[in-house]
């Protein structure tokens, strides 16, 4: 594993492992949370704004619907498909930076 001592490795080679693994997970996190805030809003607004939304129509719905009925089904899936395109991303990065083979 490398976080453990080497005798192979220089301390260089550590520090520098310890630095991607940090800004690997930096990113991570930060995705994450960004994702989680767009469920949460698309989530939460839809049903605390369905008024307000009701006044614009989708396909001749109001909006307030088509999002509970449709529209959050598909933003759930655009967001996995976001974090599983943009992970695979941050994981061969992550593994450029290590040197090895993505």
């Amino acid at each position: 594993m490398p976080t453990e001592p080497d005798p192979e490795h220089p301390p260089e080679h550590r520090a520098r492992i310890h630095a991607a693994r940090a800004a690997h997970w930096a990113r991570t996190r930060r995705l994450t949370a960004l994702l989680l805030a767009l469920w949460l809003a698309t989530g939460f607004c839809t049903v605390f704004f369905a008024r307000d939304l009701a006044h614009w129509s989708v396909f001749g719905w109001p909006l307030s619907f088509y999002l509970a009925a449709q529209g959050a089904s598909l933003i759930y899936l655009a967001i996995i498909g976001a974090y599983a395109w943009r992970m695979r991303m941050l994981d061969r990065a992550f593994a450029r930076q290590l040197g090895e083979p993505a």
